[in-house]
């Protein structure tokens, strides 16, 4: 079994996420709210250990 190396850069509220290929998805995080351009998601942090994500 392999293993996958990945590594995320935050410049301001762009997120990139990086893998041995290149450039894999990239986003945006604006506090507790996110979203991620290659799943097109929205993703809310909600307090505790949960969080609520779009369909």
């Amino acid at each position: 079994m392999g293993f996958k190396l990945r590594k995320s850069f935050r410049i301001g509220p762009l997120v990139f996420h990086v893998t041995q290929r290149g450039l894999s998805s990239w986003g945006l995080k604006v506090g507790r709210w996110s979203w991620n351009a290659k799943t097109r998601k929205h993703t809310f942090d909600t307090p505790g250990p949960g969080y609520w994500q779009s369909k």
